[in-house]
């Protein structure tokens, strides 16, 4: 990937530090290597530490610093989230971006704290995790809260409160999937407000069609058609760097961006259902103790 992102520029702390979900392959390695190109000490937080190690590597023979390290992390289980929150608060380090990259499509069944699959991945663990890191994030402001969402977010016409606490229905999975991005991007509108996360930004965005990890879980007779014409993670990390990165990132906080750009979000993306998602989402995740 070269470093010519549009807009984007180093970040707004000299040696900012950056926790990145699910960068072992994908946008989350590609956008893990940019930031580090451009002074970032990472934090990754993955599920295993077997197949981030060669990105650590990677991570650590960039200069000035190569400064990397692992945190283990399932988001589908709470108790790991909680873990991982903790760990990190505990190393006093700060934290000046946070950037929810991982996340699963095409996948049928529950989570370990039981939601459904993508529901639970791609919105409630990352739900979680930021809002245990907040704090920190606020205390080492000015600092952001990046997103990873996707486009398919504008084929959910809202969220099946009844169906996300039980097992994927649809067959492929992608149904789920949509519903579980609007959330990506409902949540980051919350968090936007500025009674939730004083002097820190949020933006949500979509990569583009990326063939990455994302899918590996889509049955296989699917796959295919699904993949066929995407992009490489290089050019998926263009727009998570960029808001990352970005001149004043006040004025883009709450918004929605794709290619480097606004655009406007799903007409279903309302302050109303983004307050119940809020709202429910700190209740289930408060009620795992």
């Amino acid at each position: 990937m070269t470093d010519d992102t549009e807009g984007a520029e180093p970040l707004d702390h000299a040696e900012p530090t950056v926790l990145i979900t699910g960068a072992t392959s994908g946008v989350g390695r590609a956008t893990a290597l940019a930031l580090a190109h451009r002074g970032a000490r990472l934090v990754l937080a993955c599920r295993s530490e077997q197949r981030t190690r060669p990105v650590l590597d990677e991570l650590r023979g960039l200069s000035p610093h190569g400064d990397a390290t692992f945190l283990p992390l399932d988001l589908g289980d709470f108790d790991s989230v909680r873990a991982c929150a903790d760990a990190f608060l505990a190393s006093g380090r700060p934290l000046h971006v946070l950037v929810n990259n991982a996340g699963v499509a095409g996948v049928r069944g529950l989570t370990a704290s039981g939601f459904e699959l993508a529901f639970g991945v791609n919105h409630m663990g990352h739900f979680l995790l930021s809002r245990l890191l907040l704090p920190r994030l606020r205390e080492s402001s000015p600092a952001r809260v990046v997103t990873v969402s996707s486009e398919s977010h504008y084929q959910a016409d809202g969220i099946p409160w009844e169906l996300v606490r039980r097992p994927t229905r649809s067959f492929t999975g992608m149904r789920e999937y949509a519903v579980s991005k609007l959330a990506n991007v409902l949540f980051t509108q919350e968090l936007a407000r500025p009674t939730r996360a004083s002097a820190v930004t949020a933006a949500a965005l979509h990569p583009g069609i990326v063939a990455s990890d994302i899918w590996r879980r889509v049955p296989r007779p699917v796959r295919p058609l699904i993949t066929w014409f995407m992009l490489s993670p290089e050019d998926g990390a263009r727009t998570p760097v960029w808001c990352a990165t970005a001149s004043e990132p006040t004025t883009m906080s709450g918004g929605f961006f794709d290619r480097c750009a606004p655009r406007r979000p799903s007409a279903a993306a309302t302050a109303e259902l983004g307050a119940e998602l809020w709202g429910r989402s700190e209740a289930w995740t408060n009620a795992w103790m």
